[in-house]
C-alpha cells in the first residue's frame, strides 16, 4: 500500500469525518435538557434514563410516570382530585398536559396544562370541579395562599403543588371550640365571616319566622355555660323540639291527637296545623280552622250547624279559653237508638259521627246517605254504578244479619270478569296499585268503551308508545273490530290476529336496509331506543332522531371535513321512485377514498389492487395535509444531507404504461450510485462537483 498516493488520504480523512459525525449522533438523542424536578433524579438524567420516563420494552410512557407519581394514579382510581375529575382516558395521558425536555426552568404545570384538562383559566379555576364549594372569603385568597408550592420553581424535592390539601375548615383555620363540636362548621357559619353565624337546615326542625325570628339561640339552646360549645356535645334530634315542649297548650288531649291524626304528625307538633309559624301570637286573627279540623273536636260541622257562624258557639265576649271553647260533643244518636247495622260504622270514615252521619237528624228514614257521602267509602259512585241500586252491592248475606255496608269489595275485578285473557297480567301489580284495581288504570265507570280524558297510555301497559305516524290512524286499523262479541261481551280485536306476534318494526315493516345495522359489534340499543327506532322517528321514516344519524358509528365512515359539509345526496344518489322496499336514496359506491377519488398516483401504493389514500393524507378537507413522514414510512430515511434535497429532485413526473403523466413515488432506486454516480478517482457528484 503506498500511503503517499494522495487518494489514499483523502479517503482516510473522509472516514474519519464520517465515524466524527456518526459517534456524535448517537450521542445527541435528547430533545433537549429536562426540567430541575426530572433532572435532578439520577435515574431520570442522561442518556440512559429515556426509559424510566418514555418507558420499555414492557411498559408505556403513562405507567413510567405514574411509578413516580403514585398519588395521581390513586387519584385516578378513586375520583379524587382534578385527575380523578377528568375523564379517565384523559388523565392517563400524562404527556398530552405535561410535557418536558424544555430546560431547567420549564414549569410542567402549566397554563397549557389546565386548558387541556377543561380549565381556560387557571386563576378562574372553579374549585366546585374537585368537590369544594369556595365562597365568600375563599374568593379573595390568591392561590398560592393555600397552595403554597403554586408558583414555586423549582417544585422542591418530595412536595406537592396543589395535592395534599384538607377541606376540613380546622386544617386551615383554628378551632375556637376545642375540638368540642360534633356537627361541621359550615353548619352554623358561612364563608363570609366566622361572627355571621347561619342557620342552616334550621327548617329542617322549626322555621326561624313570625314569633320565632327575633328569638336568641341560646333561649331555645341554654346547655351549660356556652349554648355553642354544648351543641357539639349532643346529637340534633335533641334539640328538635316540639311546639308543646315550649308551649303549653289550652287544647283536650283528643283534639290534639285528632289534629295530629289528621295531619300524620306528633302530637306535640300538630299546633302548626292552625298556628302558623308566620304568626307572632296564637290568638292571631288569619287563624282559621277547617271542617275537617272541627271534627276532630268531636263535633262534626253538619247540617244543622254548617250554617251556624263561629260566634254563635263561641262567643268572642268570653275571654276565658275554657270557657269559649268548651268541648262540646256532637248528639250521640246511639244513646236513644239501636244501631241496626251492627256495630259497622264504629270504625272507618263514619267512625265516632254517630247516626246523623248518614241520616237526617229529625228521621231516619229515607236515609240522608248522599252520592256525595259515598265518596268517603272505599268507592265513590259514578258512570254506571249511579244507576245501581243500593241493595245490589250491599246484600243480606246471612238471614237475620244486618245488611253488609262496611267491608264490601270495592275493585272492579271482584264484580267483572277481565275480558283481556290476562294481557296485562306482566303489568299486574302496577295497574292494582290505583284506588280500585287494575281495570280503573284504564277504564271509567261509564262504559268499558269510555277511556279517561288523557287516553289509553299504550306506551306504559303494552311497552309500544303510539307516537308519530301510528298515532294518527284509528285503533282499529291495529285491532280490528270482531263481527261479533267474545263470551266476555269484547268486540276489540287481537294485533295477533292481524299481524301475528309483536316483534318490533319487523312486525309491520321491511328492513331496507338488509340487516345492515344488525350486524355484530353494533348497539342494540340507544339511549333506551331499540330496532329502526336507534335512528329513525315514528313520524316518518325520513326524519332521525335529535341529533341525527351517527355516521361513523353505523358506517365506521367518520364524516369529516368536506364530507361533513356536503348533503347526503353527494353519496346516497336520490332515486327517482323508491325501490321495492320503499327506499328513496341510493347506496354509496363504498367507503373507500378510490371508491370515489381517482388515483393520482396512478396505483403506485395500491395493495391488493386499492389504494388507501388514509395512510398519508390524514385531512378529509384537503389533499395537501399529509401525515407522510420519510423516515417512517418510506424505506429510505432521510439523513441531514437528504433531508435539504427537495421532493422534486428524487420524485419526478414522468408518464405510466397507462399513457397519463404523474410523479414517480415508488419503485424508485435507493443505491447511491444512481444519484451521484462513481469514479476510478476521487468521489465526485454529478454535474462536475465535488463530494
Amino acid at each position: 500500500m503506498n500511503v503517499k498516493r494522495p487518494h489514499f488520504w483523502i479517503a482516510a480523512v473522509s472516514a474519519t469525518a464520517v465515524l466524527t459525525v456518526a459517534l456524535v449522533d448517537m450521542g445527541a438523542t435528547s430533545p433537549g435538557p429536562l426540567t430541575t424536578a426530572h433532572e435532578r433524579h439520577p435515574d431520570l438524567s442522561g442518556n440512559m434514563g429515556c426509559a424510566a420516563c418514555h418507558g420499555g420494552w414492557f411498559t408505556s410512557m403513562t405507567e413510567a410516570c405514574l411509578d413516580c407519581h403514585e398519588v395521581i394514579g390513586r387519584d385516578v382510581e378513586e375520583g379524587k382530585g382534578l385527575h380523578g375529575a377528568l375523564e379517565r382516558a384523559t388523565a392517563m395521558q400524562c404527556a398530552r398536559c405535561h410535557s418536558d425536555h424544555h430546560g431547567p426552568d420549564f414549569p410542567v404545570v402549566n397554563a397549557s396544562s389546565f386548558r387541556l384538562a377543561g380549565v381556560p383559566d387557571v386563576q378562574a379555576f372553579e374549585h366546585d370541579f374537585v368537590g369544594f364549594a369556595m365562597d365568600g372569603k375563599h374568593l379573595e385568597l390568591e392561590c398560592s395562599e393555600c397552595h403554597a408550592n403554586a408558583e414555586v420553581l423549582p417544585l422542591p424535592e418530595g412536595e406537592h403543588r396543589f395535592l395534599g390539601l384538607d377541606q376540613d375548615c380546622a386544617a386551615c383555620h383554628e378551632d375556637a371550640h376545642d375540638g368540642e363540636m360534633r356537627i361541621g362548621c359550615a353548619s352554623c357559619h358561612g364563608q363570609v365571616a366566622f361572627d355571621e353565624l347561619e342557620a342552616t337546615g334550621h327548617d329542617e326542625f322549626l322555621p326561624l319566622v313570625g314569633g320565632h325570628g327575633d328569638v336568641a339561640c341560646a333561649d331555645c339552646h341554654a346547655r351549660g355555660r356556652h349554648v355553642l360549645e354544648k351543641l357539639g356535645r349532643h346529637r340534633r334530634r335533641d334539640f328538635a323540639r316540639q311546639c308543646m315542649d315550649c308551649h303549653e297548650s289550652p287544647h283536650a288531649a283528643d283534639f290534639t291527637e285528632g289534629i295530629a291524626d289528621l295531619v300524620e304528625m306528633p302530637a306535640g307538633a300538630s299546633c302548626v296545623v292552625c298556628h302558623e309559624a308566620e304568626h307572632t301570637t296564637f290568638q292571631d286573627e288569619l287563624l282559621e280552622i277547617t271542617p275537617a279540623q272541627h271534627r276532630r273536636s268531636g263535633f262534626a260541622l253538619e247540617a244543622p250547624h254548617d250554617e251556624v257562624s263561629c260566634e254563635e258557639c263561641h262567643a268572642p265576649e268570653l275571654g276565658d279559653f275554657a270557657a269559649r271553647y268548651p268541648g262540646r260533643g256532637a248528639t250521640e244518636c246511639q244513646a236513644c237508638h239501636d244501631d241496626p247495622h251492627g256495630g259497622q260504622f264504629e270504625a272507618g270514615p263514619f267512625a265516632g259521627q254517630g247516626c246523623i252521619a248518614c241520616h237526617d237528624r229529625h228521621a231516619f228514614e229515607p236515609h240522608a246517605f248522599t252520592v256525595e257521602l259515598h265518596e268517603l267509602a272505599s268507592l265513590a259512585l259514578t258512570g254506571s254504578h249511579l244507576d245501581a241500586e243500593c241493595d245490589e252491592c250491599h246484600e243480606i248475606e246471612v238471614e237475620g244479619e244486618p245488611r253488609v255496608f262496611h267491608g264490601t269489595a270495592s275493585d272492579c275485578e271482584d264484580c267483572h270478569a277481565d275480558a283481556h285473557r290476562g294481557f296485562f297480567a306482566p303489568v299486574e301489580e302496577e295497574l292494582a296499585s290505583t284506588e280500585h284495581g287494575a281495570c280503573a288504570a284504564c277504564h271509567l265507570t261509564t262504559t268499558f268503551d269510555e277511556l279517561p280524558a288523557d287516553g289509553f297510555a299504550h306506551g306504559r301497559f303494552t311497552d309500544f308508545a303510539v307516537l308519530g305516524a301510528h298515532a294518527q290512524g284509528e285503533c282499529e286499523e291495529c285491532h280490528p273490530r270482531a263481527h261479533e262479541p267474545d263470551d266476555r261481551g269484547r268486540t276489540f280485536g287481537w294485533v295477533e290476529e292481524h299481524f301475528g306476534v309483536f316483534e318490533g318494526c319487523a312486525t309491520c315493516h321491511e328492513d331496507p336496509h338488509h340487516g345492515e345495522f344488525d350486524k355484530p359489534g353494533l348497539p342494540r340499543a340507544v339511549e333506551g331506543r331499540e330496532d329502526c327506532a336507534r335512528c329513525h322517528v315514528q313520524t316518518s321514516f325520513r326524519a332521525f332522531e335529535p341529533g341525527h344519524f351517527d355516521h361513523a358509528l353505523w358506517t365506521d365512515f367518520p364524516l369529516q371535513g368536506v364530507h361533513g359539509e356536503i348533503g347526503c345526496s353527494a353519496c346516497h344518489e336520490p332515486l327517482r321512485a323508491p325501490d321495492e322496499l320503499g327506499r328513496t336514496w341510493g347506496r354509496a359506491d363504498g367507503s373507500r377514498c378510490s371508491d370515489c377519488h381517482a388515483d393520482s398516483h396512478e396505483d403506485q401504493f395500491a395493495v391488493d389492487g386499492a389504494t388507501d389514500c388514509k395512510r398519508c393524507h390524514d385531512s378529509a378537507r384537503s389533499w395537501s395535509t399529509l401525515r407522510f413522514n420519510h423516515q417512517w414510512d418510506s424505506r429510505f430515511p432521510l439523513s441531514d444531507a437528504h433531508a435539504q434535497v427537495p421532493c422534486s429532485s428524487c420524485h419526478v413526473s414522468q408518464t405510466f404504461d397507462s399513457g397519463v403523466e404523474a410523479i414517480r413515488y415508488r419503485p424508485i432506486e435507493m443505491d447511491c450510485v444512481h444519484c451521484h454516480g462513481t469514479h476510478e478517482g476521487p468521489v465526485i457528484r454529478r454535474k462536475g462537483k465535488k463530494q
